[in-house]
């Protein structure tokens, strides 16, 4: 009986697809790439066409004897890598380490992991594609031309052990520049001011003003508001115009990639490298009981939102089944990916919409059955039907003042009886039901509430907000953003504190430094180029050496007289007050990969070190020592006694000053997913749970509203 082997990238893909193919079939592991450039080289040859010297992974040796042996004894040998740049990159070091003639079809690819997948690409096997592997070999020959010019400079520059990547440092740039728009942001003052008018029989309802005299109004004051007040006070409040519509919102799309690692930061709270790593847990297959194993999910690397004409009856059949034909989505038109690179795959959705996530829970890690009931719910809703509203607006005018008032009531949920996103989850998503009014028809304003408010900066950067930034602008590609956030972090160029990045001191020095003297590099849009000139080099309409030769040129004379012109740039460590036990000199804070630690200024002849301790202010419930915040060995935040280890005291959430009013003992901040954070009493046996106190106001930045009583 003939053989055939196959070959993936991870043990539980192989385990996965071996129990959908017969006994002709041997599955093998290569655990990822197999060879890459050199780390102790530069590894291209920028003479010769930029070739570049592959090796083999440190490592992998025994792997690759393994794989050889295998190939030698099966008939044939099919390589089902990934179906993206990468996993053709791999299949084609695979054929050349494995010695598969060049014109034999040796490549297999599936979008979802599953029986009726996976043997129709067995059936099917193609030739390599060499324009997806010169892709691949531009883009990392180009990291490669970048990283290993400029992190030596930087080294000499500034500070030793520093790098500089391609795309991370653009991502590093827009953390940097959006912290100066903070800094440089100018507060401005504003009014508004609020009617609640009131019509016999009814529930009283809200206005706005809008306009004087037909133009947007602008109040910048309370002198200003005052006036308007003064003006209004016994005025008379008539509707002029009544509109009434039917208004429809239509579903999310299926996710992509960039999507889904921001939907799942908003409602589960996961980082964009957990989410990939869980999603690929559910791509590459699970085990299901006497269902057996399968993959629960298409492929996760996606940029497109297109969904198989399978896909779309398999959920028009449920939905008509367990919602109703009402229910059922008639096809909306959306707009493919950017390119047809982008539009190779489908969007991320479940393998079987009949699999509910609840039936199979059981199976899954909490986690991994958040993610799925995420994917299955997002997918279903964007092939229902659009919700409708029925909407009213109306306008009321005093003298010459307008006030317009607004309500909407669902009238059929649609797609929202499934899945609602979550910067839909607001405010604009409450019923609000307006009387019936008809134009000429005079109502009471019961009060009028004006309200001091400020301008505010932008918001700094979440992971949801960067990811798609970084989509929006074209800097990298799905698979990128996860190791793009955590890179910049491990390097130090970036903290995150609160969800919140902010840029280090180190990352705002190297950001200004790469402005000044590599603004290409630094370019967003010369990044984004980038990315294009990658997309059309799969594509087949552009020569990869050619792209990295036009690039090289410019940026290698660009290195050239920044070595001449950039002086040595110094860090100053900030100094403390602690003193070092071993020599006496004030050790000074540094940065560290899992965050800020003391260290002694003596270094190498005085290596002593500790943790940075930030006390909160709050003190330890089982000695009398202080609570600080400590990091764990990932870097993950917790707090503790600073009299560690005679007090063991920890915790992850942190201390509030308030006591627990049942038992006395510390209350702790607990916070979940879309809601307010409470308090709860640490002792499990107790539990007790509060509101956190409000805030005091914080002088004129706090918003002051006051009600005024109409006098008709």
């Amino acid at each position: 009986m003939s053989k055939t082997l196959i070959i993936v990238e991870s043990p539980a893909k192989a385990k996965t697809i071996g129990k959908f193919l017969g006994k002709k079939y041997i599955l093998k592991a290569s655990m990822g790439h197999v060879r890459d450039l050199p780390k102790s080289q530069f590894g291209v040859d920028v003479e010769n066409d930029f070739k570049p010297k592959y090796i083999t992974i440190r490592g992998k040796g025994d792997t690759i004897k393994d794989l050889r042996s295998a190939a030698k004894k099966a008939d044939h040998v099919l390589i089902a890598s990934d179906p993206d740049r990468e996993g053709e990159a791999i299949a084609w070091h695979l054929q050349n380490l494995l010695n598969i003639c060049d014109d034999r079809p040796c490549r297999i690819e599936f979008n979802e992991i599953t029986k009726q997948a996976v043997q129709n690409a067995v059936k099917t096997p193609r030739l390599i594609d060499y324009n997806r592997v010169n892709a691949q070999q531009a883009r990392r020959i180009l990291d490669r031309l970048v990283g290993y010019n400029l992190s030596p400079l930087l080294w000499r520059k500034v500070k030793k052990g520093l790098s500089a990547g391609r795309v991370q440092s653009v991502a590093v740039r827009l953390i940097s520049d959006r912290e100066d728009e903070i800094r440089n942001f100018v507060q401005e003052e504003y009014w508004t001011l609020t009617s609640l008018f009131v019509k016999t029989g009814y529930t009283p309802f809200e206005g706005k003003l809008l306009k004087f005299k037909s133009k947007k109004i602008d109040i910048k004051n309370s002198d200003q508001m005052q006036r308007v007040i003064e003006e209004l006070k016994g005025s008379h409040y008539l509707v002029t115009a009544v509109v009434r519509r039917e208004k429809s919102r239509k579903p999310a799309p299926p996710f992509i990639t960039s999507t889904l690692q921001q939907e799942a930061y908003r409602k589960l709270n996961f980082t964009a490298r957990k989410t990939m790593m869980i999603a690929q847990q559910l791509y590459e297959g699970l085990d299901l009981g006497k269902e057996g194993t399968s993959g629960l999910v298409t492929y996760i690397r996606t940029d497109s939102a297109r969904v198989s004409a399978h896909a779309k009856e398999e959920a028009g059949a449920y939905i008509r089944e367990h919602y109703g034909v009402q229910y059922v989505g008639k096809g909306i038109v959306r707009a493919a990916g950017k390119g047809k690179i982008q539009d190779a795959h489908e969007a991320i959705r479940p393998t079987g919409i009949y699999r509910e996530p609840d039936q199979i829970k059981g199976y899954l890690t909490k986690d991994q059955y958040k993610l799925y009931k995420l994917i299955w719910s997002r997918f279903l809703a964007s092939q229902m039907s659009p919700a409708i509203f029925d909407t009213t607006s109306v306008d009321i005018v005093a003298k010459d003042y307008l006030f317009r008032a607004t309500g909407s009531v669902m009238k059929f949920p649609g797609f929202m009886k499934v899945y609602i996103e979550s910067e839909d989850n607001g405010e604009k998503d409450e019923e609000k039901l307006l009387p019936e009014l008809a134009v000429g028809e005079e109502v009471e304003a019961r009060s009028l509430t004006p309200k001091q408010n400020f301008t505010q900066p932008p918001p700094r950067y979440t992971e949801a907000t960067l990811v798609r930034t970084l989509e929006e602008r074209g800097i990298g590609r799905p698979s990128t953003y996860a190791p793009i956030i955590e890179t910049v972090i491990k390097r130090g160029y970036v903290v995150r504190e609160k969800k919140q990045f902010y840029p280090t001191e180190l990352g705002d020095i190297v950001i200004d430094l790469l402005k000044n003297h590599f603004h290409d590099i630094i370019d967003i849009d010369f990044t984004a180029g980038m990315e294009e000139k990658l997309d059309m080099i799969e594509e087949g309409e552009l020569d990869w050496v050619q792209v990295l030769d036009k690039f090289y040129d410019p940026f290698n004379q660009t290195m050239k007289k920044a070595e001449e012109n950039i002086g040595h740039i110094k860090i100053s460590d900030q100094v403390t007050d602690e003193i070092c036990e071993h020599c006496g000199q004030n050790m000074v804070i540094k940065l560290g990969r899992f965050g800020k630690f003391l260290a002694c200024p003596g270094y190498p002849d005085c290596r002593n070190t500790k943790p940075l301790l930030e006390p909160v202010g709050v003190k330890c419930p089982r000695c009398e020592g202080e609570i600080v915040i400590r990091r764990s060995k990932k870097g993950r935040k917790f707090f503790g006694c600073s009299r560690y280890p005679e007090c063991e005291f920890v915790t992850w959430d942190r201390p509030s000053k308030v006591r627990c009013p049942e038992c006395g003992d510390l209350m702790v901040e607990k916070k979940s997913t879309g809601k307010s954070t409470t308090l709860r009493c640490i002792n499990d046996k107790c539990g007790h749970k509060l509101e956190p106190p409000k805030k005091p106001a914080r002088g004129k930045k706090q918003a002051q509203a006051t009600v005024i009583e109409s006098h008709m």
